[in-house]
């Protein structure tokens, strides 16, 4: 169950940063792991410029964006911020730290140039035809690119995602692929309002995450290095990690809620 809320809601960034940090440590203990298990990746989709150096300054250093344009955007103002410091003079004692990006929202096949350039992983690869464009773009690289299969398992028409049932077969034609490496599986929960039906709803989709992901894992795909299940975002992440997610996306509850609320859309993390 989530936390208990607290007589001290949490007002600045770093106060909410470290609170999603502890309730992800909690989380994780109740199945057995530890806080380091989860990966925590913010949702930069309407965080503020200053926000998310801020975050980096704290010692965060896994960001996500939804849209190609906006990772490009994202990650050159923040890189070009983080050279400035690098020729200050402290930056021998206090090394600036690099970031990793990871494209968590649809990825459109023209723009899977631009998405591997930027980031360190692909939650998104819902089709064999967008992995064989990732593959093609890759193929000049000396590294592979990680990538994650996302999965509709709320099986809602609005969802981005391959089929539950056919996600091991997609899984064994990617695992061929020589630069395309596939690391896990992502997921999502359906988008209704919060209540207990929604946490329910929640968790079914997040059981059957876990189940698709371990018969993948079943089925030998990967080598050992199929082994990250992305699932949950600020309203649910607990009840993923419940589920075994060890890694999930957080927005609002890092950066606060959007000064202005956004319309819903299909591809909506954080």
């Amino acid at each position: 169950m989530p936390q208990a809320a607290t007589q001290h809601e949490p007002e600045t960034l770093a106060e909410r940063y470290e609170s999603v940090r502890g309730r992800i440590a909690a989380a994780a203990e109740r199945t057995g792991r530890r806080g380091q298990d989860v990966l925590l990746v913010a949702v930069t989709k309407f965080a503020e410029p200053e926000q998310i150096r801020e975050l980096v300054t704290l010692g965060h250093r896994d960001l996500g964006e939804n849209k190609v344009q906006q990772l490009v955007q994202r990650a050159s103002q923040l890189e070009e911020s983080l050279s400035r410091q690098r020729v200050l003079p402290h930056a021998r004692s206090s090394p600036v730290p690099e970031v990793r990006w990871h494209m968590i929202g649809h990825l459109q096949r023209n723009k899977a140039r631009k998405a591997i350039e930027f980031s360190r992983l692909i939650h998104s690869v819902d089709s064999l035809r967008l992995a064989e464009e990732i593959q093609v773009a890759a193929m000049r690289r000396e590294q592979p690119v990680d990538v994650l299969i996302q999965v509709n398992c709320s099986g809602e028409a609005s969802k981005f995602g391959c089929p539950g049932p056919a996600a091991v077969h997609l899984a064994e034609q990617i695992d061929t692929m020589v630069s395309v490496r596939l690391r896990g599986l992502m997921t999502m929960a359906p988008l209704i309002e919060n209540s207990a039906a929604a946490r329910e709803a929640a968790i079914r989709t997040f059981a059957r995450g876990r189940e698709a992901f371990e018969e993948i894992q079943k089925a030998g795909v990967g080598e050992g290095r199929f082994n990250i299940l992305s699932m949950g975002m600020s309203g649910d992440f607990e009840e993923a990690i419940a589920e075994g997610a060890n890694l999930v996306r957080v927005g609002s509850a890092i950066f606060g809620e959007p000064r202005t609320p956004p319309a819903a859309e299909p591809d909506e993390d954080g």
